[in-house]
C-alpha cells in the first residue's frame, strides 16, 4: 500500500523521533510512505493568526500536490492536519479562488490515529505485535488540534475520541480512563507565556496520576514537547514532582513490533522512559 505523506516541519526537526518511529511502523505493516514532492510549511501555528488568506494558500498548495498524486494523505502532526483539513474545506467551496485550477478533492486526509485505527490496519497491528506492552498503564492524550473544531477536523467524537485508545490496547497496554483527553496543554505558548503552559500541563500531569497512569501517549509534536519539557520547570516553580514519560503512539507501536534500537528515540526525551520500561520487563540489555 502506498500513501502520500506530509511530515511538516516538526517531524523533520524537533519531532524526528515521531517521523522515525512512524516510518518504522509503516515498514512493518508494509505501508510505503511517499513524501509529498516539494511540500511547503503549512503555516502552523502562526499563519492563521496573522493572515487568513496566507494560511489557506500555504496549505492549499500542498493539497494540490496531493490531489495530483491521487493517493490517501497521511499527516501525523496535529497542527498540520488541522490546517490542511481547513484548506481542503475552502478548496472544495471555491478552488479557483485559492489555486486557480481544478481541485478534485478526492484525496482522503488522515491523521495518524484515524489512519491506523481502520479495521484492516488495526488487525495487522495486532498480528505484528511480538512484545505486548502488558503492565504498562497510560492515558491517551489527543490534545486540541486533531479533534476541534469538528466542522474542520470531521471528528466524530471531538470531546471523547477513542482511536488512540484502541491502538494502545492493540499493542497490549492498559488504557486508563480520564476526562482530559482533549484539554489544552498550552499549545504554542511556551516562549511567550510559559506560566500558562506550566499551569495547563500541570493539571494534565495531576489528572494522569490520579487516573493511575505511568505515562502519557500523544499524537501531536507540540503536545509532546510541552508535556515532556515542562515537568522540571513545574517542580522548580511549584515543588510538585512528576516523572511521567510522554510517548508518541508510534514509538510504542514500534516497541511492541520488536523494532531494534528504539532507544535512540528515548534519548531525545527530556523525561527518560528507560527506567519505567525496564521495570515492566519491556526494555533492557537483551532488547538492545
Amino acid at each position: 500500500m502506498e500513501v502520500s505523506y506530509f511530515p511538516g516541519c516538526s517531524l523533520h526537526g524537533m519531532a524526528a523521533e515521531y517521523d522515525e518511529s512512524l516510518q518504522a511502523v509503516c515498514e512493518t505493516l508494509d505501508i510505503t510512505l511517499r513524501e509529498l514532492a516539494d511540500w511547503n510549511c503549512c503555516g502552523a501555528s502562526s499563519a492563521h493568526f496573522l493572515d487568513d488568506e496566507l494560511a489557506v494558500r500555504l496549505s492549499a498548495r500542498n493539497l494540490t500536490i496531493a490531489d495530483r498524486e491521487g493517493r490517501e494523505l497521511l499527516i501525523p502532526c496535529a497542527a498540520c492536519f488541522q490546517r490542511l483539513k481547513h484548506a481542503d474545506k475552502e478548496l472544495r467551496k471555491d478552488a479557483a479562488r485559492w489555486v486557480g485550477q481544478p481541485y478534485r478533492g478526492k484525496t482522503a486526509i488522515y491523521h495518524v490515529n484515524e489512519f491506523f485505527d481502520r479495521p484492516e490496519h488495526l488487525d495487522a497491528i495486532r498480528r505484528k505485535v511480538v512484545r505486548p506492552l502488558r503492565g504498562l498503564a497510560g492515558v491517551a492524550y489527543y490534545g486540541c488540534l486533531s479533534q476541534r473544531p469538528a466542522k474542520v477536523t470531521d471528528s466524530q467524537a471531538p470531546e471523547n475520541p477513542t482511536s488512540m485508545d484502541r491502538l494502545m490496547r492493540a499493542v497490549g497496554m492498559e488504557v486508563r480512563p480520564w476526562s482530559y483527553k482533549t484539554d489544552c496543554c498550552g499549545a504554542s505558548l511556551p516562549l511567550t507565556r510559559p506560566d500558562v503552559v506550566r499551569r495547563l500541563s500541570g493539571k494534565l500531569f495531576e489528572a494522569a496520576e490520579e487516573a493511575g497512569a505511568e505515562c502519557l501517549v500523544t499524537d501531536c509534536p507540540m503536545c509532546q514537547s510541552n508535556l515532556d519539557t515542562q515537568q522540571a520547570d513545574i517542580k522548580a516553580e511549584q515543588g510538585k514532582q512528576y516523572n511521567l514519560p510522554v510517548f508518541y503512539i508510534t514509538e510504542l507501536m514500534a516497541l511492541a513490533f520488536g523494532h531494534g534500537r528504539v532507544d535512540r528515540w528515548w534519548k531525545r526525551h527530556f523525561v527518560s522512559p528507560t527506567a519505567l520500561l525496564q521495570s515492566k520487563g519491556l526494555w533492557g540489555n537483551d532488547h538492545a
